[in-house]
């Protein structure tokens, strides 16, 4: 029904921030770049470690980054990344930094295994009121780190050309999780979403957002010649593409072996598209993310010489 037939987890008990510093520093390697240059670290995935410290706390010290670096996080649900790269070219726009990394990692194992547990434990389930935990059980464990430096310091030459963002927040309860356990007792991480209805209010919101998003990067439609979304399922992909009047054959996708894996859903497959051959050098990518609450985010990139650093996928 989803296009989905394989999910990854990490191993149990494994925290987001362990597997963020790998990718972290697999990034720096594959980049080449002395880590004194890095000025910001976000950590920008649904999942984290604790509820206080910021999980970029843990990266930064396993990284032993600069001690004046500017670490956070960031939460948007599945567009904390892409926020990210955003803040991070503000300030190296700004001059406040020459480099900064923004990663996110997030894990599976704990909302798939709670949800299966109180579906079959409940007898009353019916076909509509199983609805709203499906989404749960589409949800898969990745990570993935983006570094974002001044033009003097980069290797590959990629540009990032444009950002464009949208949001509906009249549709901010489509998809919620459990409440906050520092104001709320009996938390579990479960998911309520209204998948359907959530899909189409996100593509609407999607391709209002894509006008702007052309006339920001100075492309027409033609001129993008491959794109990298947020993998939700087949569904949603069809749709999206459909209304934004893309071509299926230029966008690239991990869910049917990767499921949803939230924040790092894109960048994952941008980088899995670069080390397949998908993406090449000189072509110009969209970046399409939409996100519950709604949000949406687009980046516009010229790709030059794309570089990854294979992993980790679980």
């Amino acid at each position: 029904m989803t296009g989905i037939r394989e999910r990854r987890f990490w191993p149990r008990g494994t925290l987001p921030s362990q597997i963020s510093a790998i990718s972290a520093q697999r990034a720096i390697e594959v980049a080449e770049i002395d880590p004194r240059e890095i000025g910001a670290l976000i950590h920008g995935s649904v999942c984290r470690d604790h509820l206080e410290p910021a999980t970029a706390c843990a990266v930064h010290h396993a990284l032993a980054l600069r001690r004046d670096s500017l670490i956070y996080d960031v939460s948007n649900a599945c567009l904390g990344l892409l926020n990210g790269i955003v803040q991070l070219a503000n300030m190296i726009e700004l001059g406040q930094i020459r480099a900064g990394l923004v990663v996110a990692s997030e894990g599976s194992r704990e909302l798939v295994e709670t949800t299966i547990g109180i579906l079959n434990s409940d007898q009353s389930l019916t076909r509509e009121t199983v609805k709203p935990a499906m989404a749960s059980l589409t949800i898969g464990s990745a990570s993935a780190a983006v570094l974002v430096v001044h033009r003097e310091l980069s290797r590959a030459g990629n540009r990032l050309i444009a950002a464009v963002s949208r949001t509906n927040t009249a549709a901010h309860e489509l998809c919620h999780s459990g409440r906050d356990e520092s104001v709320a007792s009996g938390m579990q991480p479960l998911m309520q979403t209204e998948a359907e209805t959530l899909m189409h209010e996100g593509v609407a919101l999607g391709r209002e957002a894509f006008r702007q998003f052309l006339d920001e990067a100075g492309w027409s439609s033609s001129d993008v010649n491959k794109t990298a979304c947020h993998q939700v399922g087949s569904a949603h992909r069809k749709l999206m593409l459909e209304e934004f009047g893309l071509d299926p054959k230029i966008d690239f996708v991990t869910y049917p072996w990767l499921g949803n894996t939230g924040a790092a859903a894109l960048p994952v497959t941008l980088a899995v598209g670069i080390e397949e051959g998908r993406y090449r050098g000189g072509e110009q990518v969209a970046m399409l993310g939409i996100g519950s609450g709604i949000n949406v985010l687009m980046l516009a990139m010229q790709l030059e010489r794309g570089l990854v650093a294979g992993g980790p996928f679980p």
